[in-house]
């Protein structure tokens, strides 16, 4: 007999770990479970962790003690990232019952069942690096969401020297090719016109698999009816090959957006970094990208005060910012992961040091931003708004270079694709006016007709 009805989830994290919680989901869904809000009395906690920085493993701890507060009655599961490299470290905080890692999340329901018979605290990490199959975890739609994830692939091989998640994720997996697809179809089929594909190393996928990669992928993604628009999450410029350029630059449904970490802009500190790739080899790259997509927006992740930058180092990562044109950057202050190589390193770099770089180069990216959206004003750009603004009547949502776009409209438009007008470029949020296509017999106009 079922005594459980309601389960809550926190999640902290990555978009793979948002992904993954929808995940984890279905499966109490399907077990007849409620879901509701973290703040109320659940049955059920399951708290998704994050390891990537020391501030994420701290956080995380911090919501653990506060679900088993709420409701000491509650069965408390944690999953993730920092239950995969701590378990030991969770299984010692009293009031936990329940810790797996980041896979075997099929069994849980198993594990709860377990723990209420015997009322023992269950550790079900296993040991990571000894996987070699990608878990399949179905997502055939999406609580709040517009744009719909599509998890490919698990794992990283590189071993950066400041990062954890390697011993959090294991090694690199891809997702089985048919299996990507058949759930791509499935979301297509639930509504949605746009799809992420994401993972731990997203453009890494293929590399384990015989025959087919992800140019190959991208194709057969092409071809599903009713599918809009493809967007890659994260892809290294070592996996820019020419034959995923040729595909992106071929495709009506890849977006004129791609987002490639570049982390520092000085050869010498990518060594320091163990990063895969030099400064003239990712120029190269970009600059084939812009051949072949000469609207494309590129943003990326950049980390400030790395262990031994020098202001040499630091402006060499800045001219190459500037030269390359980035449509926007996400800039990290280095913040030592304990467990890390990078976290041993002598010259460490003072803080103030570190702050005043992280504000040059965001001083930098809302530049660069306007820049690149001044580019398209008074031009149309396809919109799927995602929710309402914060003025009355309007919509907000993203056009496929990922400008972020502001129109007047009824909320019946979100999920759809608008055509719209920007009218004035800017950062973060451009404006425009939603307009329909008229076609006459002999010629196609725009008219500026609110929708």
């Amino acid at each position: 007999m079922k005594t459980m009805s309601t389960v809550a989830f926190h999640t902290l994290g990555c978009k793979v770990n948002h992904y993954e919680t929808e995940a984890i989901w279905q499966l109490f869904k399907e077990a007849d479970y409620d879901r509701v809000d973290f703040e109320t009395n659940a049955d059920v906690f399951v708290i998704n962790t994050c390891t990537v920085t020391n501030t994420g493993d701290k956080k995380s701890r911090q919501i653990i003690r506060r679900a088993i507060r709420q409701n000491p009655e509650a069965v408390v599961c944690v999953t993730g990232c920092y239950a995969q490299t701590s378990s030991a470290e969770i299984m010692e905080i009293p009031g936990v019952d329940v810790v797996v890692g980041t896979q075997d999340r099929h069994k849980l329901l198993d594990y709860i069942d377990q723990f209420q018979q015997e009322r023992q605290p269950i550790n079900g990490v296993g040991n990571i690096m000894k996987n070699r199959t990608y878990e399949e975890l179905e997502v055939p739609y999406f609580t709040d969401r517009t744009r719909a994830s599509l998890k490919i692939q698990e794992g990283c091989n590189n071993f950066c020297t400041f990062c954890i998640i390697p011993w959090a994720r294991g090694l690199m997996r891809s997702r089985d090719p048919e299996k990507v697809v058949e759930q791509a179809s499935q979301l297509v089929n639930s509504g949605y016109k746009e799809i992420v594909l994401t993972g731990i190393h997203t453009g890494g996928y293929g590399q384990d698999l015989k025959n087919y990669n992800l140019a190959q992928l991208l194709r057969d993604l092409d071809e599903i009816d009713g599918l809009e628009r493809i967007r890659i999450s994260s892809i290294e410029a070592s996996q820019l090959t020419d034959e995923v350029i040729e595909v992106i630059g071929n495709s009506n449904k890849v977006v004129r957006h791609l987002h490639v970490p570049l982390q520092s802009g000085s050869d010498s500190v990518l060594k320091r970094m163990r990063r895969k790739y030099t400064m003239e080899h990712f120029s190269e790259r970009l600059t084939e990208l812009h051949k072949a997509l000469p609207d494309l927006a590129v943003t990326s992740d950049v980390i400030v005060g790395f262990p031994g930058e020098t202001e040499e180092e630091f402006q060499e990562t800045y001219d190459f910012i500037v030269k390359h044109q980035f449509s926007e950057l996400h800039v990290f202050p280095y913040s030592p992961r304990i467990g890390t190589p990078a976290a041993r390193m002598d010259d460490q770099i003072d803080e103030g040091i570190k702050n005043k770089r992280v504000h040059k180069l965001i001083t930098l990216s809302n530049q660069l931003a306007k820049e690149y959206a001044s580019k398209f004003e008074n031009e149309v750009l396809e919109v799927i708004p995602e929710e309402q603004g914060e003025k009355p009547n309007t919509l907000v949502g993203y056009a496929d270079n990922y400008m972020k776009v502001q129109f007047e409209g009824d909320e019946s438009l979100i999920g759809q694709i608008v055509k719209v007008k920007i009218l004035k470029a800017d950062y973060p949020l451009n404006d425009g006016k939603a307009i329909r296509v008229v076609e006459h017999a002999t010629n196609k106009s725009e008219e500026e007709v609110l929708v």
